[in-house]
């Protein structure tokens, strides 16, 4: 875990690949548990549990950059801002096959809780949710060792943060996600090639527009 900046109100921090945001599971490691210690080693209140609120989630094997609150004003003004539409939230990715050059994708998309997976569906479907996101490809490149397809690195502009709804949406336009075993089982990639690598919000005190990114990691991403 790598914080990139702290303050009384909030913390920005790096999400490595496979740990999740949260989880049930006693023992477990996870971002949340992760950061509530730091909090508590470094001026928490003894004995007290620190506040830490979560605005938003990435995927257990998504890297990407993440912002918390530090306290319940904070977590309102943030959570305002993503209902409002003003977080903008940008990510790289490596997909099998030959992307076009720009492309906006609207879906509705339904998530089945039972499979934990998501669908795309007919607008007016009961529970589905409206999705929108737009992408450009970066660089294309072909190597047979790594995919029959060529694979393109492309970076997307995520506008409503649905369920998995990247990879559900790149997949239907036959576009799956490098290493997505989920959506792309026959993919030779074993890890997900998905980084949430930059991210822009207001301050939730100061209202001063801040931008924080990260490298992506994996092999993949290095051949580009």
């Amino acid at each position: 875990m790598n914080i990139l900046y702290e303050d009384k109100d909030i913390l920005v921090v790096e999400k490595p690949a496979g740990i999740p945001v949260e989880t049930s599971r006693i023992g477990s490691k996870d971002m949340v548990s992760l950061l509530k210690n730091h909090l508590a080693e470094t001026g928490g209140k003894p004995g007290g549990i620190p506040y830490l609120g979560m605005i938003h989630r990435l995927d257990q094997p998504v890297q990407g950059v993440m912002v918390f609150a530090k306290n319940q004003k904070a977590a309102a003004s943030l959570s305002k801002g993503i209902a409002q539409n003003e977080m903008k939230k940008t990510y790289l990715a490596v997909v099998e096959g030959t992307a076009k050059e720009e492309e906006s994708l609207t879906d509705y998309l339904l998530k089945d809780g039972r499979t934990n997976t998501s669908k795309k569906v007919p607008k007016g479907t009961k529970g589905a949710k409206e999705s929108r996101l737009s992408y450009e490809c970066l660089k294309t490149l072909e190597d047979p060792a790594l995919a029959a397809l060529p694979l393109s690195l492309v970076r997307i502009h995520l506008f409503t943060g649905r369920h998995h709804q990247i990879r559900v949406q790149m997949a239907d336009v036959g576009l799956p996600l490098y290493g997505d075993r989920k959506y792309n089982p026959a993919s030779k990639g074993s890890t997900l090639a998905l980084c949430a690598f930059e991210l822009t919000f207001r301050h939730p005190a100061t209202g001063k527009s801040m931008t924080f990114s990260c490298k992506p990691t994996g092999e993949i991403f290095g051949k580009f």
